[in-house]
């Protein structure tokens, strides 16, 4: 069996590794934390695509370095970072559940009050490190749409699957899935 995947995104050449999620479906770990060379390749990458906008949205954890780095590449100051459940010092939360390939359960994306206001009335740009079964995307699409912001665009590092063929989103890259053996699956 394959344990890696190679990939190149951004001009950066990465062996991504490849775990299971049932006994016929593998995946390939994209992961950003901690790699700074292929973060900020990303991020210029995404600065070069992105539409104009007011303010930059993503869910929490595995987006927030791209989306730290893309917000420093434009010239930005604030983003707004969907947490996985309420924080203490959140006022006025707005949630929606979210099922997502790889946490393998039901989640919740939450907004505060001071994350909404950045984005009541305002051109907003999703962004995310992959986007697989669109899970992620439709509970931050509905939590924008929750705070009356106007979606202008949704960017992503990697589509994984099918998902390369959605024409609501801009990638840089696809990224297959692959069979139990790590065999890319057409």
């Amino acid at each position: 069996m394959k344990e890696y995947y190679p990939i190149e995104v951004a001009g950066v050449k990465r062996d991504l590794k490849l775990f299971p999620v049932s006994d016929t479906l593998s995946i390939a770990a994209f992961i950003l934390f901690g790699d700074v060379e292929l973060t900020v390749a990303c991020a210029k990458a995404l600065a070069d695509i992105a539409p104009e906008h007011d303010v930059l949205v993503t869910a929490e954890a595995k987006s927030i370095p791209l989306i730290h780095e893309l917000a420093k590449q434009l010239g930005e100051n604030e983003y707004v970072v969907a947490r996985k459940g309420p924080k203490v010092y959140m006022e006025d939360i707005v949630t929606v559940k979210v099922n997502s390939i790889t946490t393998q359960k039901e989640q919740t994306l939450c907004i505060g009050k001071k994350e909404a206001e950045l984005m009541r009335g305002k051109r907003v740009l999703i962004i995310d490190d992959v986007i697989s079964t669109g899970e992620s995307l439709k509970a931050l699409e509905k939590l924008v749409e929750a705070v009356d912001g106007n979606i202008v665009g949704k960017l992503a590092v990697l589509a994984e699957g099918d998902a390369i063929n959605r024409e609501d989103i801009t990638v840089l890259a696809p990224l297959p899935l692959f069979d139990s053996n790590g065999e890319p699956l057409e």
